[in-house]
């Protein structure tokens, strides 16, 4: 993969990975189009696996996504 996209999250309550992941997947369906569906450039090969880490404190928790990317730099960007 040519490029990570990395988002970093705080989060008021616990959460699990999953919960992260489907948030992500939930709230850019249908933004961008066919062209820039999540689940679809991952089929594709286009987007790499997801990983999440989150790290508790207390009835918060603080994380970090990255999603491996093979798109260019400028769709990279978009996503």
């Amino acid at each position: 993969m040519k490029y990570n996209i990395k988002l970093k999250f705080q989060v008021d309550g616990i959460v699990e990975k999953t919960d992260v992941i489907g948030a992500i997947f939930g709230q850019t369906e249908n933004l961008f189009g066919d062209e820039f569906d999540l689940r679809e450039l991952q089929d594709k090969g286009r987007l790499g696996r997801i990983t999440v880490e989150i790290y508790p404190k207390g009835n918060k928790a603080d994380g970090e996504v990255i999603i491996p990317s093979n798109l260019d730099r400028i769709e990279t960007a978009l996503i």
